[in-house]
């Protein structure tokens, strides 16, 4: 086969093992394939294909990058609190328009928030 026989048929399972992860809650796998006319066999050779090449990179660049740092730092920034509301369903200053949430934490961004306090929280979530 072909490089570009190859990569379009990448591009073509990728977009079908993306859209299998996108099935609805509570169904297989299994049965949206199924459902979908998609081949178990070959949808799981063309994912552990995509895994062994990930791992593969991650392995690659493992050097580069250090898993943890030897010396891990903490700061904490503060964020000033806005409470949410709505008058008549329809968001008004201060109600929450978005939340950036973990396991363990809940961000809840309001509609007037500035460009550089969002900015500060993406910064800031995005180490934590």
């Amino acid at each position: 086969m072909d490089q570009c026989t190859h990569e379009v048929r990448a591009e073509y399972w990728k977009g079908i093992i993306k859209a299998c992860g996108q099935r609805p809650a509570g169904q297989s796998a299994k049965n949206w394939m199924d459902e979908n006319g998609i081949c178990e066999q070959s949808y799981y050779h063309w994912q552990r294909k995509f895994r062994q090449k990930a791992y593969e990179e991650m392995r690659k660049n493992s050097d580069a990058v250090p898993a943890v740092a030897e010396k891990a730092e903490f700061s904490f920034v503060e964020i000033p609190y806005c409470s949410s509301a709505k008058k008549n369903g329809q968001m008004i200053s201060g109600s929450t328009v978005a939340v950036i949430g973990t396991s363990t934490l809940k961000i809840e961004i309001t509609n007037d928030i500035s460009d550089s306090l969002l900015s500060l929280i993406i910064r800031e979530a995005s180490h934590a």
